[in-house]
C-alpha cells in the first residue's frame, strides 16, 4: 500500500467514527475570521474529521476526530457569546466548518439551531459529501452553504480527493430546490483543476442551480506546508505553483461567459 492509499484508507475510516454523546461534538478550534467564510465577521467553529483527503487540503489537524477535542453545545454557545455583539455589528455571524461537519449531523445541526435561535446568521461550509446526513430542518436553520465543488470531472474528483463526486451535485441540486442561499467554493490549482473544460462545466451547473449567490475562485497556496511538517506528513503539492494572474482571469472570464457571478 502506498502513501495515498494508506492516507484514503484512513480518510474512510472517519465514516465509522462513533457519534458520542448527545450535546457533544468533537472539534479542532474556534476562531474569528472575516470575509473568508461566509459575509461579515465570523465566528467560526473548525469540526474535526474528514472522510476526504484532498491533495491541497490546508487543514491536515482537522482530518481525524481521535486529534480533536470532545466539547458540549453548550461550551460552544458560551464562547460565541463572547463574540455575538461584535460579530452581530460587524455584520456577520457563526460558521460551523471542518474537517467536515456533516459528519457529526447532530452537532452541526444543533449548534446551528442554537445560533439561529438568537438571531445571529449561520453558515455552514461543507464539501457536500456528506449531503444526505443534512435534515431539512438542519439546512432551515442554515442562512449561507458554502458548498466545495472542487472539480465536476467524476475521475479527476477522485484523483484529487479520494472521493466521489455525484454526491455532492446531489446536494447542490437539493439546495436548489430548497432555495437555500450558497456560495460555490473552487480552488484553483495549476495542473490540477484549471483544465477549461471543467471549469465551463462547473460553470453550467451553476448557472443552472438558480440559488448560487457567487463562486468563490480559491487561488491555490502553500501556506499549509508547515502544518505538514510539524504533523510529519508529506504535503502532496509542495512543488506546485499558485495560479499567475493570466489563469485567473482565464477562469473569471468562464464564469462570466455562463452568466455567473466569482470573486
Amino acid at each position: 500500500m502506498n502513501a495515498r492509499e494508506t492516507v484514503l484508507g484512513e480518510a474512510a475510516g472517519e465514516l465509522r467514527s462513533p457519534p458520542g454523546a448527545p450535546g457533544t461534538g468533537v472539534i479542532s478550534s474556534w476562531d474569528i475570521s472575516v470575509g473568508v467564510d461566509g459575509p461579515g465577521t465570523r465566528f467560526v467553529v473548525f469540526t474535526c474529521g474528514c472522510p476526504l483527503r484532498c491533495l491541497y487540503c490546508q487543514n491536515p489537524e482537522t482530518w481525524r476526530m481521535r486529534d480533536g477535542r470532545r466539547v458540549t453545545v453548550e461550551e460552544v454557545m458560551a464562547e460565541v457569546g463572547r463574540y455575538r455583539r461584535f460579530i452581530t455589528v460587524a455584520g456577520g455571524g457563526v460558521t460551523v466548518s471542518g474537517g467536515e461537519p456533516l459528519l457529526q449531523p447532530r452537532f452541526t445541526a444543533d449548534v446551528l439551531r442554537r445560533c439561529r435561535n438568537l438571531g445571529l446568521h449561520t453558515a455552514l461550509d461543507t464539501s457536500g459529501l456528506l449531503g444526505d446526513r443534512a435534515t431539512d430542518a438542519m439546512l432551515a436553520d442554515t442562512d449561507l452553504v458554502l458548498l466545495d465543488i472542487k472539480s465536476t470531472d467524476p475521475a479527476g474528483y477522485r484523483r484529487l480527493t479520494g472521493g466521489s463526486l455525484e454526491p455532492t451535485l446531489r446536494f447542490a441540486r437539493r439546495l436548489a430546490d430548497l432555495g437555500r442561499p450558497t456560495w460555490i467554493r473552487y480552488v484553483l490549482v495549476p495542473g490540477l483543476t484549471d483544465d477549461p473544460g471543467d471549469v465551463d462545466r462547473l460553470a453550467r451547473f451553476v448557472a443552472g442551480l438558480g440559488n448560487v449567490e457567487h463562486v468563490d475562485v480559491l487561488p491555490f497556496h502553500r501556506m499549509a506546508a508547515e502544518k505538514y511538517q510539524r504533523l510529519g506528513r508529506t504535503f502532496p503539492l509542495a512543488d506546485t505553483p499558485p495560479p499567475g494572474q493570466e489563469l485567473l482571469d482565464r477562469v473569471h472570464a468562464q464564469f462570466r461567459a455562463h452568466g455567473v457571478t466569482s470573486v
